[in-house]
């Protein structure tokens, strides 16, 4: 379930472009940041294996301005995020499918069909088609990938001289690079939540252990799978001098093309395939994951809503599809506008999430025995500094550059 809400944006385009433009060279950048968050995840893992209780009780035991604030940055980020991953997986879908649907058609027949699957079957339900996707995923981008090293990196135009990265339009890159990567911080709260529905569907609460070892595997696939969608892009486009499409239609065009003509017509069903599987798991845990820490937190500041039953989940999913759909009609005004929103919220607000994450795991209903080890704290201690060194070297790139 992690490795489905994480690997996607952060994958498909951001380690598919860091690949194309600077070849292997940020393959540390990856890992880093995967070893820097890494603590901020675990933890809500474990507050809501020890205590049954999901992470956002922790906040709430914190103080009722630490739910509410994440509940603002949540409502903030579901539509838009929800927006720009309809957007791309359309496009992934165009080149799939190949039916002559325009993109509104295509985000109509996403956002419904994800529903479907939601109201349909349930956690039980996800939990299944979550495992399918990530095993056929995996399969998919190895394949693609044993093919493109077989084949070898690509001729490289005359004249090509690599990009820096110590510049402002590198620096910039990172910035996206490491932000999405492998996701958001916020987006923590959301195994937690996803735990408990899965006690309540096996009538089992899992051990501290079991807890882990399930988060270890998901998040040690997302880095897994950003190397490998890295390294496609570095075997397949780095040296062409070839811009990589910004919009999503075309993005999606132009991955095709690209593989096709380095390694035949017969890798554009294995390179599709994986690119929309990727960009729909992600749709599909966002569009369950936004109106689940909505509802649950709603619940937790305002008892009475409990009276409203499930009403206020589906209410919230109604409104990121209507407001996804919306941003269709716009998208050529408003995309650029909102992506830097996202960005901002989400990036900004990380630092904030990680020190409550931290000190959830100090609350009094955590048994000592169960805290995070001495190594780990102080891991946490490092990637906290670095979110907050990260912020600041955000608001100077977006905005003391002028965007």
């Amino acid at each position: 379930m992690y490795a489905g809400a994480a690997i996607g944006v952060s994958h498909l385009v951001q380690a598919t472009k860091a690949g194309a433009h600077y070849g292997f060279a940020l393959v540390w950048a990856v890992i880093l940041v995967h070893l820097l968050k890494y603590p901020f995840f675990e933890y809500a893992y474990r507050y809501a294996a020890v205590t049954g209780d999901s992470l956002l009780v922790g906040y709430r035991r914190l103080g009722r301005w630490a739910l509410a604030t994440f509940l603002v940055v949540a409502f903030c980020l579901a539509i838009p995020t929800t927006a720009v991953l309809t957007i791309v997986t359309a496009g992934m879908a165009s080149q799939l499918f190949g039916a002559d649907f325009s993109a509104m058609a295509w985000a109509v027949i996403l956002l419904g069909g994800c529903t479907a699957l939601l109201v349909s079957g349930g956690y039980s339900l996800l939990d299944t088609v979550m495992k399918l996707l990530m095993a056929f995923l995996a399969l998919c981008t190895l394949c693609a990938l044993v093919a493109a090293a077989a084949h070898g990196p690509v001729e490289s135009t005359p004249g090509f001289v690599a990009p820096k990265i110590w510049n402002v339009a590198g620096i910039g890159f990172l910035v996206a690079l490491m932000g999405w990567m492998p996701t958001p911080v916020d987006a923590s709260v959301w195994p937690s939540l996803w735990m408990q529905a899965r006690s309540r569907q096996t009538g089992h609460r899992p051990l501290l252990r079991e807890a882990l070892f399930d988060f270890r595997v998901g998040y040690v696939g997302s880095l897994v799978m950003a190397l490998m969608f890295l390294s496609l892009g570095a075997f397949i486009m780095f040296g062409t001098g070839d811009d990589i499409a910004v919009k999503a239609g075309d993005f999606a065009a132009q991955l095709v093309h690209m593989y096709t003509g380095a390694l035949g017509e017969w890798s554009r069903i294995v390179i599709v395939t994986a690119a929309f599987a990727t960009m729909f798991s992600t749709l599909l845990m966002v569009l369950d994951g936004y109106p689940r820490v909505l509802t649950a937190g709603i619940r937790l500041l305002a008892p009475r809503a409990e009276r409203f039953g499930n009403a206020p989940h589906w209410v919230f999913m109604a409104l990121m599809m209507v407001g996804a759909l919306l941003v269709f009609v716009y998208v050529t005004s408003v995309m650029g506008t909102l992506v830097r929103f996202t960005m901002t919220v989400a990036f900004l607000s990380a630092p904030l999430f990680a020190y409550l994450n931290c000190r959830v795991l100090a609350l009094p209903d955590v048994p000592p025995e169960a805290r995070p080890a001495g190594w780990l704290r102080t891991l946490a201690w490092v990637g906290l500094a670095f979110l907050v060194c990260f912020s600041i070297v955000f608001l100077v790139m977006h905005f003391g550059y002028g965007g």
